[in-house]
């Protein structure tokens, strides 16, 4: 037993260098008591106690140590400005979660720039109320002219008790957003107990405060299912690809997973396991040969003999030699 707690103190000890070097914070999330009760927070030796947001995917959550950190700041990424859509309806489905989870009904805040309200737009109300069971006044919004004023609303906003979660949608990777902001928003989301989720359209990995960070694309929706079978040409629930860039368990995967907006919830959908290679040998999935054998008369050998006209038999050897 002594063994085994010098050998988890080493790769705590191991993690916080690493951290130090990628510049974040040196926190931790410890194995779970009860999974998806409690996250063991560690940070300058002090031990705190707080929720998670289960997703409902079994395998993400696992990832993420149970869920995703109540108590924390968040990041969830889309590479390209064409992925504004699929990364603010995965956030938005997220926020689902949390007001379902929530017994006392407290509304979220939405705050963002001009800048990305004018690029990606607005959620659109009706869609709130019908795909994410989100009712318009449940979503406040505040649009800031300038950086440093999103950044100043997301941070005062988010000690305020009256909020379920606060989400902060910015674009790129500017300069003002650095190690140390971000440091600010996680240590307000710690104090306050709620989650914090900055939404980075279009935008880069680079070192932050947060503990997880989510690389959102929009996934191939599948067709829609009918009594009698798939619908042909139809368009189904939609999908997100979902990829753990950072986790407290530091493990990583990506994930298809699909939103039902009737249950408000995430289910994964299965991926395709078919070898497209066939498994080496004794293996019990053997590729099968496929089309017809044809049959062609053997060549011969051009090394054996009269495979080839002798110098005597060659055309240009024919006619008489020239005599010296």
């Amino acid at each position: 037993m002594a063994t085994h707690a010098v050998a988890r103190e080493t790769v705590f000890a191991l993690r916080r260098e690493i951290a130090k070097l990628e510049g974040r914070l040196p926190e931790q999330l410890g194995p779970l008591a009860c999974p998806g009760e409690a996250t063991v927070l560690r940070r300058s030796g002090n031990v705190l106690r707080a929720g998670v947001l289960a997703t409902g995917v079994e395998g993400l959550d696992r990832k993420l140590g149970g869920g995703l950190p109540k108590a924390a700041l968040t990041e969830i990424h889309g590479a390209e400005t064409r992925h504004a859509g699929a990364v603010a309806g995965f956030a938005l489905a997220l926020a689902s979660l949390i007001l379902k989870a929530s017994a006392k009904g407290l509304p979220l805040l939405w705050v963002g720039t001009s800048e990305i309200f004018h690029e990606a737009g607005h959620p659109y109300a009706p869609g709130l109320a019908r795909d994410f069971g989100i009712a318009p006044e449940a979503l406040l919004f505040s649009e800031a002219p300038k950086l440093l004023d999103a950044l100043w609303v997301a941070e005062e906003a988010a000690r305020l008790p009256a909020l379920s979660a606060v989400f902060l949608e910015l674009r790129g990777n500017p300069e003002k957003l650095d190690l140390t902001a971000t440091r600010r928003l996680h240590h307000r989301a710690q104090q306050a107990g709620r989650p914090v989720f900055l939404i980075r359209q279009a935008a880069e990995a680079e070192p932050t405060a947060a503990p997880v960070r989510l690389v959102v694309a929009p996934g191939l929706a599948a067709p829609r299912l009918t009594l009698a079978g798939p619908l042909s040409g139809s368009i189904g629930a939609p999908a997100f690809k979902v990829s753990v860039s950072r986790s407290p368990t530091a493990l990583s995967g990506a994930f298809v997973v699909e939103w039902n907006s009737h249950e408000l919830s995430f289910r994964e959908r299965p991926q395709n396991t078919r070898h497209l290679v066939s498994l080496s040998w004794p293996g019990e999935d053997l590729a099968t040969a496929s089309g017809s054998i044809l049959a062609f008369p053997p060549v011969a050998d051009a090394a054996a003999p009269g495979a080839q006209p002798s110098r005597r038999e060659h055309a240009a050897h024919r006619s008489s030699r020239r005599a010296s």
